[in-house]
């Protein structure tokens, strides 16, 4: 699958993975899935702490800033291989990864993977999602050589 991504980066920090990570991560989910067609496109907007816990509180309801938000393009309104936005909290990301001893590109990849399967339609709001999409999650992060981030370390 072609992958086209926008990504634009407000979050406030210059060491961050570069927009050809951010593509072979969101082409890694999207291969791993049945999508329809040979093109996907979405955007990814690097937030720092203030913009996710407002977008938090706006979409979600939930006080403070969260690692990724997703925002699929309303099934009514799909254009074309358009999969929609995702925002991703780097300072969040970032210290997610020193206190889960992972690396800043495992998590980020991590990130990436779990955005784009929600926005392809994956959940984990009970238990059975959960269980399906940590799988699938795993299999696309072995394919670069990322260990199972669910596991405790």
């Amino acid at each position: 699958m072609n992958v086209t991504i926008e990504l634009q980066n407000a979050s406030g920090l210059r060491r961050l993975p570069a927009k050809r990570d951010f593509t072979q991560w969101a082409s890694l989910a999207l291969n791993a899935v049945e999508i329809a067609g040979t093109r996907a496109s979405l955007s990814i907007r690097l937030v720092d702490e203030t913009e996710s816990a407002a977008l938090n509180l706006h979409f979600r309801h939930k006080a403070g800033p969260t690692n990724v938000l997703s925002f699929p393009v309303p099934e009514n309104l799909t254009v074309a291989g358009q999969l929609g936005d995702l925002a991703i909290c780097a300072q969040v990301v970032e210290r997610e990864a020193i206190e889960q001893g992972k690396t800043s590109a495992a998590h980020w990849a991590h990130m990436v993977v779990h955005g784009v399967l929600h926005l392809v339609g994956y959940d984990h709001e009970d238990d059975n999602e959960a269980r399906e999409m940590e799988a699938l999650e795993i299999r696309i992060l072995e394919q670069l050589e990322i260990a199972n981030p669910y596991h405790e370390h």
